[in-house]
């Protein structure tokens, strides 16, 4: 189906602002970084309580605390990653007087970003093997070669970044692995709950690019596991 001009400049510059909104959201300061993920946060319950609403009708209430680890959850755990972001990479001791950083959210942010774009272009040259009916555009060689270029990408650039040399290449992989991992696991998810509500987007707050959990499906499964890990091994 074409798309016309004015269809793309209208995606083109919201995804625009999008950048920007998330940008300033995460390196302004802590403030402003808790206020961006409070309100995807409700962004999401409300989108989240809309599509259980149309998979369960009259009973879509009793789901509803399942929002609690979907989003609330991950959220709360991102938040703590940006606000104690020095303390968890050790900057701490190394005289930073500060305890927010937007290095963590950002890698896991970055991770998944490059997990999806690169799964997306591996995909689309050789892809040919279906990776789950869930979502059929998916290939197995696209979800691999996202995977394995996402761990490069991060063991590459990770260690490059000031904050970021307090954190080994190794470690930075094991951070890419479970962003990607995860990431697509929470891909998986929303398209299964949108498949369930027969829509095919969760909302309209980005025009041509779909509601809060489009955006952040991914992130609300990637994030608690990458906490685990930060939390009990970095």
């Amino acid at each position: 189906m074409a798309i016309n001009k004015e269809t793309l400049r209208t995606r083109a510059l919201t995804a625009l602002i999008f950048v920007l909104v998330m940008f300033a959201g995460l390196f302004i300061n802590e403030y402003s970084f808790i206020a961006l993920f409070s309100i995807v946060m409700f962004g999401c319950l409300y989108e989240f309580s809309k599509i259980v609403k149309l998979i369960n009708g009259k009973k879509y209430f009793l789901y509803l605390p399942l929002a609690f680890l979907y989003i609330i959850l991950p959220i709360i755990l991102l938040i703590d990653l940006g606000v104690n972001g020095n303390y968890y990479t050790h900057q701490i001791a190394s005289g930073n007087t500060s305890r927010y950083s937007s290095l963590l959210p950002c890698a896991i942010i970055f991770s998944i970003w490059i997990n999806d774009t690169m799964a997306y272009l591996v995909g689309s040259v050789i892809g040919k093997t279906p990776f789950s009916k869930i979502s059929p555009k998916k290939t197995w060689e696209g979800t691999i070669g996202g995977l394995l270029l996402c761990i490069i990408s991060m063991a590459l650039l990770g260690p490059l970044i000031g904050a970021g040399k307090t954190i080994s290449w190794q470690q930075w992989t094991v951070i890419a692995a479970i962003c990607a991992f995860f990431g697509t696991a929470g891909d998986l998810l929303e398209s299964k709950l949108k498949r369930l509500a027969y829509i095919k987007d969760s909302g309209t707050f980005m025009p041509g690019h779909g509601g809060f959990l489009d955006r952040f499906d991914s992130l609300l499964i990637a994030t608690p596991m990458v906490w685990i890990y930060i939390k009990w091994f970095l």
